[in-house]
């Protein structure tokens, strides 16, 4: 049994290496729904484009895009690609968890407070 693992887990690791360039950021302390709207116009774009993109923006979530996508171009530099022929392939923004906490408020009421976080994924290939 350990050997069937240990052959998949070899093969997922070759699959990784020859497939295409992933970049990840985890728990970002935004909503996922205001960095939709700017992952949105970069989507399926190409990497020279995405970042003239996100300087012109007037977004908080533009330098952690921006951050992320010059990782990914790091990563395709690692394995020899050209960076000017990348193009953002997939782009996911997914919830992350969500903190609780209240702010006391008039007559000793409190309400609650969700200090959202989300998670964001690019993918690029060549074009």
């Amino acid at each position: 049994m350990a050997t069937l693992e240990k052959k998949k887990a070899v093969e997922r690791k070759a699959n990784r290496a020859n497939g295409p360039v992933r970049a990840s950021l985890r728990n970002l302390d935004m909503s996922a729904r205001k960095i939709r709207v700017i992952a949105a116009g970069i989507r399926n774009r190409s990497l020279s484009y995405a970042f003239e993109f996100l300087a012109t923006q007037k977004k908080a979530c533009c330098a952690p895009l921006k951050k992320l996508l010059e990782s990914a171009a790091a990563n395709a530099d690692l394995r020899k690609l050209d960076i000017d022929d990348l193009n953002i392939s997939e782009l996911h923004v997914d919830k992350g968890p969500i903190r609780k906490r209240f702010m006391p408020r008039a007559q000793g009421r409190a309400t609650k407070i969700r200090k959202q976080s989300s998670h964001i994924e690019v993918v690029l290939s060549s074009k």
